[in-house]
C-alpha cells in the first residue's frame, strides 16, 4: 500500500483505554489518503508489547489509562525507542495539563488536546483533525528522514553546518546586550528546561519567551521553570515592569511585545489576529524587541515546527543584534531554527547543552560593552 505520492503512508498506533477514543482518533486518520492506524491498544502494556512487531511511524498515546499509564508508558518506551515520536492525547485540563508537561519532559515529542465532548461529533471531528493530522506528518517525515540518513551513512542524524551569519547593520559596532529574547514550540518545554534553570541568577538582562501552547500549559511552564531557575520565572501579563534578573513567558492565545510605560519598558499583550497561525507568535516579540532595544537584542531561536520568528530574527539582524538558533541534532523539529539558520541570519547553530554557557558569555561579556 502506498499514499497518493507513492510514498509508503504512515504508521500510526493508537493507545487509549476508551474504545470509543480509539475508534474516533482512528477515523480521523485514516480519513487521510496519507495515514493508516496500523495498531491500537487499551493500555500502555498491550501497547509495549506491541511495538516491536508493528513499528510505527507515530503513537498517540493516552495519559490516564488502567494497568500501565501514558507516562510510565513513556518512559518505558524511550528506553528502546528512544526516536519514535510520540504525541500525547489529553484532556484540556489543569490535571491533563500538568500531566503533558511531565510527558514532554519525559520525552514526547508533541500534545494534542482531546476534545471536551464528542456530542457534536462533525465538530469534534473537524477540529482533531486540524491539529492531529499536521503533528502526525511532521513527526513522520522528521523520523523518516533521519532514519533515511542512517541507513545511508550508519552513521547519527546529520548536524546541519554553521550558516554564515549575515553582517550586522553597524558592521563592527559593538552594543550593550539589553534583552534575550527566545522563540520555542515542539519540543520547546523541555528544551526551556534545558536552558532557562541553567541561567544564572546574576543575568544582567531580562529573558522573554514565546511558547506556542494554550493559556493553562503556558502557566505551568512558567510555575515549573520558576521551580527550578535561579532567575525569577513570571507568566507574562500586560503592564509587567521588564527588569534584569526575570523570565516572562508570553500567556497563550496572546501576543506578547514590549512597549514604553514613561521611563519604564512594559510588556504588552494583545489579541490581533495569529501570524504564522499562532497567537502568541514570536515574530511579534522579536519585532517590538528590535524597535524598543535595537542592537541590545540577543534572540534565540528553540526547535519547532514552521517558521515563526524567522521575520523577527530578519528584524533583530536589521537592527544590529545578534540570534542564535538550536542545531538541527538537538531539535525535536528542526523547523524554525532551521528557516533562520537557511537564511543565514543565525551567528551559531548551538546543540542545546551548550545553549546556556554560550548565551551566559555572550550576556555578559556584551552588557560590559559600552555602546
Amino acid at each position: 500500500m502506498t499514499g497518493p505520492t507513492g510514498a509508503a503512508p504512515i504508521e500510526v498506533m493508537v493507545v487509549d483505554d476508551s474504545a470509543v477514543i480509539r475508534r474516533f482518533v482512528t477515523e480521523v486518520l485514516t480519513a487521510e489518503p496519507d495515514i493508516v492506524v496500523n495498531q491500537t491498544a487499551q493500555n500502555g502494556q498491550l501497547a509495549l508489547a506491541r511495538l516491536e512487531a508493528h513499528q510505527p511511524d507515530v503513537v498517540i498515546l493516552d495519559i490516564e489509562m488502567p494497568v500501565l499509564d501514558g507516562l510510565s508508558t513513556l518512559e518505558q518506551l524511550r528506553k528502546a525507542w528512544p526516536d519514535l515520536p510520540v504525541v500525547m492525547f489529553s484532556t484540556l485540563t489543569t490535571r491533563g495539563a500538568s500531566a503533558t508537561l511531565d510527558a514532554l519532559a519525559l520525552g514526547a515529542t508533541d500534545y494534542v488536546s482531546k476534545p471536551s465532548r464528542l456530542g457534536d461529533i462533525e465538530t469534534a471531528r473537524a477540529v482533531v483533525a486540524a491539529e492531529l493530522v499536521p503533528v502526525v506528518r511532521s513527526c513522520a517525515a522528521v523520523r523518516r528522514s533521519r532514519l533515511s540518513y542512517a541507513k545511508r551513512t550508519s552513521a547519527p542524524a546529520p548536524t546541519a553546518p554553521p550558516v554564515p551569519a549575515r553582517p550586522l547593520a553597524r558592521p563592527g559596532r559593538r552594543s550593550r546586550a539589553e534583552v534575550l529574547v527566545i522563540a520555542s514550540s515542539t519540543g520547546g518545554p523541555h528544551a526551556l528546561g534545558e536552558v532557562i534553570p541553567k541561567l544564572p541568577a546574576t543575568l544582567p538582562v531580562p529573558v522573554l519567551v514565546v511558547q506556542h501552547m494554550p493559556e493553562l500549559f503556558t502557566e505551568l511552564l512558567a510555575d515549573r521553570l520558576q521551580a527550578r531557575s535561579a532567575l525569577t520565572v513570571h507568566h507574562g501579563a500586560d503592564g509587567m515592569a521588564v527588569e534584569p534578573g526575570n523570565v516572562y513567558v508570553a500567556p497563550g492565545g496572546k501576543h506578547l511585545f514590549v512597549r514604553r510605560a514613561g521611563p519604564l519598558c512594559v510588556l504588552g499583550t494583545n489579541d490581533d489576529p495569529p501570524e504564522n497561525s499562532v497567537r502568541p507568535a514570536a515574530d511579534v516579540l522579536f519585532r517590538s524587541a528590535a524597535a524598543h532595544f535595537g542592537a541590545g537584542v540577543v534572540g534565540l531561536v528553540l526547535t519547532g515546527m514552521g517558521c515563526d520568528g524567522l521575520a523577527g530574527s530578519r528584524a533583530i539582524r536589521e537592527a544590529g543584534g545578534c540570534v542564535y538558533v538550536q542545531d538541527e541534532a538537538s531539535s525535536v523539529v528542526w523547523g524554525m531554527p532551521g528557516s533562520v539558520a537557511k537564511e543565514g541570519l543565525a551567528e551559531a547553530a548551538i546543540p542545546l547543552g551548550e545553549i546556556a554557557g554560550v548565551l551566559t558569555q555572550q550576556l555578559q561579556r556584551a552588557s560590559e560593552v559600552v555602546a
